[in-house]
């Protein structure tokens, strides 16, 4: 089950997979937040950005919660533009 509420259209082939990626991941702690992330932003990224988030939805759910909800400190090589914007977005989400 998803819970989107961003529809795929318009979106590049690359964007669709990410949307789809970022809620289906596992746990469903990270679907909520990396789901509904890219449900507000995926538009809007640049190819660079899109890169990032490629790369960090290739890290384990395991390994990747404990940073976006800062139990575990970030480390350098995964730090990037969009992972400061998905931490600034998690802080804003009310649950």
């Amino acid at each position: 089950m998803t819970g989107t509420t961003r529809s795929s259209e318009g979106l590049d082939a690359r964007r669709r997979k990410l949307l789809f990626r970022s809620w289906h991941r596992g746990m469903r702690e990270m679907d909520l937040i990396l789901g509904t992330f890219a449900d507000a932003e995926i538009g809007a990224l640049t190819s660079e950005e899109i890169e990032q988030y490629d790369r960090l939805l290739d890290i384990p759910d395991t390994e990747f919660l404990p940073m976006v909800t800062g139990e575990r400190p970030i480390p350098r090589d995964v730090d990037c533009a969009v992972l400061q914007k998905i931490l600034a977005f998690r802080h804003s989400m009310t649950f």
